[in-house]
């Protein structure tokens, strides 16, 4: 399985949004994204370099998978 590095924001962003994401609001320099079913949005700070600990912590909010993100990132 491939390590998890740091990517773009806005690659994360179409992450989510291929994983069903909507985008909801901005609030400062953070994007939120809400999906049916998911209790707590997801938050995209907007870094040119998104740390793997928040990556991490918005795929477990989003119930994704390491799999199912390398597949969705291949796609973006």
């Amino acid at each position: 399985m491939p390590k998890l590095t740091p990517i773009n924001y806005k690659q994360l962003a179409k992450v989510f949004e291929r994983a069903g994401f909507i985008y909801d609001r901005q609030k400062g320099d953070h994007l939120i994204y809400v999906k049916a079913g998911i209790f707590r949005a997801v938050v995209i700070p907007m870094y040119q370099e998104i740390p793997v600990f928040i990556i991490k912590n918005n795929l477990r909010t989003a119930g994704i998978s390491r799999d199912e993100y390398f597949k969705l990132l291949e796609q973006v």
